[in-house]
């Protein structure tokens, strides 16, 4: 088990994946000379039919993926950027999230749509969207959201094998190397949760990046005292219910830590199932973690004031608990 970070891991499922099934095939803009290192010699070694280079055209781009899926191939669209979804989203939103249901299930659409999401890389407000709050609204698809190289590597394969569009979305500062299973047969389930530490304080679940700020957070929450159960979202749609019910019945607390704006969040649909299926459970209100309602600053400095961060999480845990018996 060799050490990864998450692009490479990202390279290897798709590798392992288009290896194992030919109907697998991928395409997208910057496919072939990987801009961002995830599909890195995928072209040579299954050439261009295959893995296809295409315009900047993200409309056409995802409703090929429609056509493609609903005529037996698995495709994986390479959008590059979260913020294209939102150019390709007229066959997203009417096309591959309705057409299930409008054919009675004739038809199957196993697409996996492939973007990297969020900011941290001064990449300026065009291409540091969270996008998931949009998807999710949509019914009809999954979305997943992995935060390392192991997460990564087995909900991509995981995702490619389902039989559902699939939204795949990184971060695309690929964290820090970690250990990434060498089998092949290795796949994550869609919609179960990770715990990554066990606790019993405060309830932090975090998504995507969020959970490298939250791994942090929870540490300097340690050494001062505070217990942490922290769980790792995964998956947005569908979302564990039970493992974050059964956390917040263990600690009577929550914060969700969340990198999308805070309008309609994805922490504002976690917050609402926990109001209404874990209620009793609560010794105070849940928190919310979510970037300001405003586009997402080129500057570094100015980034790094709208993104949360480790600081804004043990501050928030502080206040949380700090009335606690």
């Amino acid at each position: 088990m060799a050490k990864k970070r998450m692009m490479p891991a990202i390279n290897i499922a798709l590798y392992e994946e288009m290896k194992r099934d030919q109907k697998v095939i991928l395409y997208g803009e910057d496919a072939g000379i990987s801009l961002l290192g995830q599909t890195t010699g995928l072209q040579e070694k299954f050439g261009k039919d295959r893995v296809r280079d295409t315009p900047i055209c993200e409309n056409i781009m995802t409703g090929m993926a429609v056509g493609v899926a609903a005529a037996g191939y698995r495709p994986v669209c390479h959008l590059l950027y979260g913020n294209f979804i939102y150019t390709g989203f007229d066959s997203i939103a009417n096309q591959a999230a309705k057409l299930k249901y409008m054919t009675a299930g004739q038809v199957k659409l196993p697409i996996v749509y492939m973007a990297v999401i969020g900011g941290g890389r001064s990449a300026s407000a065009q291409h540091s969207d969270i996008p998931y709050p949009a998807l999710m609204n949509l019914g009809g698809i999954k979305v997943v959201v992995p935060s390392n190289s192991r997460s990564a590597k087995g909900l991509l394969k995981s995702a490619i094998r389902d039989d559902n569009p699939v939204f795949y979305l990184t971060a695309a500062s690929g964290g820090k190397p970690e250990e990434v299973p060498d089998d092949e047969e290795f796949l994550l389930p869609i919609g179960k949760a990770e715990r990554i530490r066990e606790g019993r304080d405060v309830t932090i679940i975090s998504i995507g990046a969020m959970t490298i700020k939250a791994i942090q957070a929870s540490q300097e929450l340690q050494d001062i005292g505070i217990s942490v159960d922290l769980i790792d979202l995964l998956s947005l749609l569908p979302i564990d219910e039970e493992t974050l019910i059964n956390s917040v019945k263990k600690t009577g607390r929550v914060v969700i830590v969340d990198e999308s704006r805070d309008v309609c969040s994805a922490a504002s649909h976690i917050a609402a199932i926990i109001s209404d299926k874990a209620f009793e459970y609560l010794k105070s209100p849940i928190k919310r973690i979510t970037v300001q309602d405003v586009a997402i600053p080129y500057s570094p400095r100015l980034e790094g004031l709208v993104i949360p961060d480790a600081k804004d999480i043990v501050n928030t845990v502080n206040l949380l608990i700090k009335n606690r018996n």
